[in-house]
């Protein structure tokens, strides 16, 4: 069973209220299941929504943020454990570091170069560790049809797509969590 899942989403709410709900019902899920959240440290967007559900219910949460982010990202002061990076690219290595499994929430330009860059490390072989895209509401599904549009046009290998799962809603997620 995964103890610690790295959660890359929006720091915007989405349109509607549907995706906040989203965030809610896998950080409250997590939490239940005793799986430690680690996550971008924000008090905003699906970030906060995600972490606060994850506080609410009693879990660990572990917030990862950028020194320079935490002005536009007002960091969240009521997780766990709160974790400065001077960059990006090393609380992306921290989150890695620090997770057995990796869920991809609704998201704007900064999910994707998560997701991108622990989908990369996969595909090389620098590590192991699930990756699940929740692909709510077809939110995900221009992204995936560009992966395999470059699978198609011989730009990326065929077998990238044995390094991600799709699933639609939380309960599967938090099913598989409970199989690795």
């Amino acid at each position: 069973m995964v103890m610690s899942a790295s959660v890359f989403c929006g720091s915007r709410l989405g349109v509607g209220s549907a995706f906040a709900d989203l965030a809610a019902h896998l950080g409250a899920g997590l939490a239940r299941q005793g799986i430690t959240l680690i996550y971008g440290g924000a008090k905003s967007g699906l970030m906060g929504v995600l972490a606060d559900a994850a506080l609410q219910e009693g879990g660990a949460v572990i917030g990862v943020i950028p020194t320079f982010l935490h002005h536009w990202e007002v960091m969240h002061e009521g997780v766990s454990e709160l974790i400065l990076t001077p960059s990006l690219h090393t609380r992306k290595q921290v989150m890695l570091d620090r997770a057995e499994a990796f869920i991809i929430l609704p998201g704007g330009i900064g999910t994707f170069d998560e997701l991108f860059e622990v989908l990369t490390w996969r595909h090389l072989r620098l590590h192991d560790k699930p990756i699940i895209i929740l692909n709510y509401h077809g939110w995900a599904d221009h992204l995936l049809a560009s992966l395999k549009g470059a699978i198609a046009q011989g730009f990326a290998d065929p077998d990238i797509q044995t390094c991600y799962e799709v699933m639609s809603d939380v309960d599967a997620v938090l099913s598989r969590l409970g199989t690795v």
